[in-house]
């Protein structure tokens, strides 16, 4: 192998995306129950979790001198880093390619924010923000969906009056535990998140437990009634309760291991095919 070819497959090896003698990678299977916990601190966010094939994303947006800047704390931000340049920007032009979807003829995508300052002035600059994505982002129109091909998720400081008193919306709000016998229509509260922790006495250095397993199936069961996803945070990070969380019916699975998890749902799905006879 010449110095020259071994030098583009190093670059095809550690940049996504990249291509070799021109061609470019195939597109990764679409994960629906992946969800790219803190997206943005990965080393190229969006795009590292689109090349595992994730199709949900989360990112923290703190709200400074009128721009929507991302980052895990005040100490990160940095004014080019807006939720338009890195989250909303590349989504578009990924959903123009593909004629309609994130992905090839792919699922719908799930864009999680999570508001870090106020809540309605935040949401006062989001909404506007997100209307000028209105080709590629889900709506409610006077109560009634309007599904394309990325739906936003608020969560953290949550604006619920706000957004509920909105006739044209771009964005639904994740629920909590606490939430889950609302009446709150699913267009509005599409989503139940929690932390994990609060909830059950599994830490991952141990089988779940018979009472953990019951609660989990209950929880998702009343749930998927109401017509709303779960999703939970600060699970431990390993495939068997990746594993119990599936068998559930858990919705999406909250990972910083984007290439642990996509190896284990490719499996899962591998194994699930039925044999040939």
């Amino acid at each position: 192998m010449t110095r020259k070819n071994l030098l583009i497959l190093l670059v095809a090896c550690f940049i996504p995306n990249a291509t070799v003698g021109g061609e470019a990678p195939p597109s990764p299977v679409p994960l629906i129950h992946a969800h790219a916990h803190n997206d943005y601190l990965h080393d190229h966010p969006l795009l590292d979790a689109l090349a595992h094939g994730f199709t949900s994303v989360e990112a923290d947006v703190f709200l400074v001198d009128g721009k929507l800047l991302i980052g895990h704390t005040p100490a990160d931000l940095t004014p080019e880093r807006t939720l338009q340049k890195l989250y909303l920007d590349p989504l578009r032009r990924r959903v123009k390619h593909n004629g309609g979807s994130v992905y090839p003829n792919g699922p719908p995508f799930s864009l999680l924010i999570d508001i870090k300052t106020g809540a309605e002035p935040t949401y006062r600059a989001l909404a506007p923000a997100l209307a000028e994505y209105a080709d590629i982002l889900s709506a409610v129109v006077d109560e009634k969906p309007v599904p394309r091909a990325v739906t936003v998720i608020l969560s953290g400081d949550r604006p619920w009056q706000l957004v509920q008193s909105q006739s044209t919306r771009y964005a639904g709000l994740d629920g909590r535990l606490a939430d889950i016998d609302s009446s709150r229509p699913a267009h509005l509260m599409p989503w139940i998140s929690d932390n994990w922790s609060l909830h059950f006495r599994h830490r991952g250095n141990s089988p779940l437990s018979d009472s953990d397993r019951a609660k989990l199936h209950r929880i998702v069961a009343k749930a998927h009634t109401a017509g709303r996803r779960v999703r939970f945070w600060a699970t431990p990070e390993n495939p068997a309760l990746w594993t119990e969380l599936l068998d559930a019916g858990v919705d999406l699975i909250n990972t910083d291991d984007l290439p642990g998890l996509q190896a284990f749902l490719l499996a899962r799905q591998q194994a699930a095919k039925p044999t040939a006879q």
